[in-house]
């Protein structure tokens, strides 16, 4: 599953992780949610590098290659809460990790070259895509079902995970042409309707929605516990609203950093 893939050590902010790295052109950073790289998470990456794309898939949870599993995924669920990289209840300020996955976004960039570098988070990571707009080479941000923070009551339903400032160097790299696309099954708990209303108010025209009906009675049969859009939840046939979803992504990513 793995062996296309070169494993690079990469060390910077304090913290060391693999880089598992495949593909040519412009750079697109890819955060697996957790439990870590599971095969999904390869099928997506792989999905990405066909459409003329290089992969850096930043290992930062768990076995890559390792199977989803119930007991995983509450592992690693328990082990990230208690990591002082991710500051899972932070409304107001983004998690330390965000600074090392800039510095991935600068090192793919500088290598791969291009009009600029794109980021992909899910879940847990989902918010970090973002942080990538921090930087001048930043052109593109997937949010896919972003939980972060946790959404424990009112004001964290409704928080991104970045503070004011770091949303106003946002929205000024969004003014130099950057976007941000962010998507989400309508019933998923952990990424509620509020925290994309206000993404919407943070960024206006240039944050994009895709929400997909998991409510009772939906045409495609979306149970409500779906929860990962493009990699366990996502169904890979014609028609279906997932497979519509990542369609748009990697045409998202070509907008944002294949030249006209």
């Amino acid at each position: 599953m793995l062996q296309d893939y070169r494993v690079e050590p990469f060390t910077a902010e304090g913290h060391t992780f693999e880089l598992l790295r495949r593909g040519d052109g412009p750079g697109v950073v890819l955060l697996p949610e957790v439990p870590g790289v599971t095969p999904s998470t390869v099928a997506l990456a792989d999905r990405i590098v066909d459409a003329g794309f290089h992969v850096a898939i930043v290992s930062l949870l768990g076995t890559p290659g390792r199977a989803w599993s119930v007991p995983y995924v509450l592992q690693g669920m328990l082990g990230a809460c208690v990591r002082r990289e991710f500051a899972v209840l932070a409304s107001d300020r983004s998690s330390p990790i965000v600074g090392y996955v800039r510095a991935v976004a600068r090192h793919v960039h500088a290598e791969q070259g291009g009009p600029g570098v794109a980021a992909l988070g899910m879940c847990l990571t989902g918010n970090f895509a973002l942080g990538v707009l921090l930087e001048p080479c930043g052109r593109a941000a997937v949010m896919s079902q972003p939980s972060l923070p946790f959404p424990l009551g009112a004001t964290r339903k409704a928080a991104v995970h970045f503070a004011p400032d770091e949303l106003a160097t946002i929205r000024e790299q969004t003014d130099r042409g950057a976007r941000a696309l962010g998507l989400r099954f309508t019933h998923d708990p952990l990424c509620p309707a509020q925290r994309f209303a206000r993404l919407r108010r943070e960024l206006g025209p240039a944050f994009e929605a895709i929400e997909i009906d998991s409510g009772p009675g939906n045409a495609h049969g979306i149970a409500r516990a779906h929860h990962s859009v493009l990699t366990e939840h996502l169904v890979d046939r014609d028609g279906h609203p997932t497979r519509a979803a990542l369609a748009r992504v990697l045409a998202f990513l070509r907008e944002q950093l294949v030249p006209a």
